[in-house]
């Protein structure tokens, strides 16, 4: 019975991926009335099998969700929506009287991923790290969501006419990479269902697609195997074995929240007149907020937030920067704050705490060097931006507009890609501060590129260091780890290496383009930005195809792998004689 059982729910899983398959394909061509009903057939079988698949678990075993109360109520209301819909669309129950806000077909769609959530989170994945680690497994993920969403873009309906494969590719991973690079409009190129596609792409790129299926298999399972455990612990920087789930679950939680909020933050900010409809209005809204948390830098807009209608929008500017700022600092960095704010807020509430002696280190050293750094590269960044471009690209605005936009210009590089002003009438000067914020990036464990901020604060306090003849980095009582050292120095010289190959091999093949526009283009290509002086649609072929690997790079880091290649040598308790070189 028991194997039965099993069987079943084999079929069921693949039966609701063919689901999944079949409504893509349902949305991606133009259907037949015929094809269309075969096609609601078999919609029709994949929600009475998940709904049989989902009873006969608890018939099953019915203690084994005795504790899970969040897994019940995604199962009641899986079920009661699947019924629903089958009363509605295929029973024909009265639908258009009694139920009319459920007869829109996109229900049954989503009633068939819920289903195949459902059923995939039953799946057992184990890691094991003797055939893959995780810098292999992180790596592959990526490589095969630009696989999958390069085939989705190429479908019939996903552009108006057409787009070839090498586009495709490069659309797909520029989303999947979160960097805003394009070679099509978005807007005007793509079909909304195009852009939904890239809109996925670029949340399962931001946050990474082994985020979601782990923590929903753990949210079904309350539990994971101790070699899943130790390869997420690897993929999502967990200081505990323990907290690897609970990290994925404030990962997701937190990217709810904000892009929840500036969604709707946007949607307040705009004028109603530029839009067709309320509709069309939230998407934007959506859009916007999903691309800008993960630091993409895509928009529907064609010449971004410099279209006429949005660049005197200041108050949608600050949104933006406050969402994408948030997303590049990190979600260990974004937590520590919370849980620091916490204890403040605590602090002011129960006044006999304020006088104890011993205070806590709740904002860790990681976050201190973190927040100085961005906050000291964004104050830099304001202030030459402002001067430089006061007469130039901000003459154009007023007083609080000058202030805005340029704060927009200085934080937009830290790996955003939005641009709120024409990026070829930037002075040179400018240019090259753009450059090196863009080299930079953002933080650790975020959804943006670049060295990272913590990279650049390493190397700059070695320099102090080394300058005050120190042997060691100390700052705020700690003393930085060796590790951390030689990992810093191998990111800069990795993604300078990466970056200068890229823009000789760019020169070899449209050397007409300009060192300074090919340059530009290589280092927001490696550091996932997406600011462009313009001649991304115009490179040729093997031009893009150059990029496409630096943004795969840029993406899971040069470190990735090159850890990826060579097989971890195990440690050997001894030690050479230590000699110094001659540096200079």
């Amino acid at each position: 019975m028991k194997l039965n059982l099993k069987l079943f729910y084999a079929v069921a899983f693949l039966i609701s991926l063919f689901g999944v398959l079949v409504f893509l394909a349902d949305f991606g061509f133009v259907q037949t009335e015929r094809s269309q009903y075969l096609l609601n057939g078999f919609y029709f079988i994949v929600l009475i099998v998940g709904i049989v698949a989902t009873v006969l678990r608890y018939l099953e075993n019915k203690n084994q969700y005795k504790n899970k109360q969040k897994v019940l109520v995604f199962d009641i209301v899986t079920v009661v929506l699947s019924f629903v819909i089958i009363l509605i669309h295929f029973l024909e129950v009265d639908s258009e009287k009694n139920a009319s806000l459920f007869y829109n077909d996109l229900w049954i769609k989503f009633a068939i991923i819920l289903t195949f959530i459902r059923e995939f989170a039953e799946l057992r994945f184990n890691f094991k790290r003797t055939v893959l680690n995780p810098a292999q497994l992180f790596i592959l993920s990526f490589l095969f969501i630009i696989f999958l969403g390069t085939l989705l873009l190429m479908l019939p309906k996903a552009t108006y006419n057409g787009i070839s494969f090498i586009n495709a590719l490069f659309t797909s991973t520029s989303a999947v990479c979160v960097t805003g690079l394009i070679v099509e409009d978005t807007g005007t190129y793509f079909t909304l269902f195009g852009q939904s596609i890239i809109l996925v792409l670029i949340q399962l790129g931001g946050l990474g697609i082994l985020t979601f299926t782990s923590y929903f298999s753990y949210f079904f399972k309350g539990g994971s195997t101790y070699e899943n455990q130790l390869a997420l612990s690897d993929m999502n920087s967990s200081q505990k074995l323990g907290e690897v789930f609970s990290t994925l679950k404030y990962v997701l939680l937190i990217t709810f929240y904000i892009e929840t909020f500036s969604a709707i933050s946007i949607y307040l900010s705009l004028n109603d007149s530029l839009f067709k409809s309320h509709g069309e209005q939230i998407y934007f809204s959506v859009f916007h907020s999903i691309s800008a948390f993960c630091n993409a830098g895509f928009s529907t807009l064609t010449n971004s937030l410099f279209e006429t209608g949005f660049k005197y929008n200041y108050y949608l500017q600050l949104v933006i920067i406050i969402t994408f700022v948030l997303g590049g600092l990190g979600f260990p960095i974004v937590v520590n704050i919370l849980n620091y704010l916490k204890y403040k807020i605590s602090l002011l509430i129960n006044f006999s705490k304020l006088k104890q002696t011993y205070k806590p280190w709740v904002l860790n050293l990681n976050s201190r060097i973190t927040l100085i750094t961005t906050l000291t590269l964004s104050l830099v960044g304001f202030i030459v931006f402002y001067i430089l471009e006061y007469n130039n690209t901000l003459a154009e605005h007023s007083g609080f507009g000058k202030i805005v936009t340029a704060l927009f210009g200085a934080t937009t590089p830290r790996t955003a890609g939005f641009n709120t002003v024409e990026m070829t009438t930037l002075a040179f000067p400018t240019l090259m501060m753009i450059l090196l914020l863009m080299w930079v990036g953002a933080s650790p464990s975020s959804t943006g590129g670049g060295i990272k901020t913590s990279t650049f604060a390493i190397a700059t306090l070695n320099i102090l260091s080394l300058a005050k003849g120190k042997s060691r980095i100390e700052v705020y009582r700690r003393e930085i780890a060796d590790i951390s050292v030689r990992r810093a120095f191998a990111i800069i010289s990795l993604s300078l290496i990466v970056i200068g190959m890229g823009i000789m091999l760019i020169s070899v093949f449209d050397n007409e383009k300009g060192l300074m526009n090919i340059a530009f283009e290589c280092f927001s290509a490696y550091s996932t930005v997406g600011l462009s002086l313009g001649i991304t649609g115009s490179l040729s072929m093997v031009s893009k195809f150059i990029l496409i690997g630096i943004m795969i790079v840029g993406r899971v880091g040069m470190l990735s792998i090159v850890i990826a290649i060579f097989n971890k040598v195990k440690h050997k308790n001894y030690r050479y004689p230590t000699e110094e070189i001659t540096i200079n």
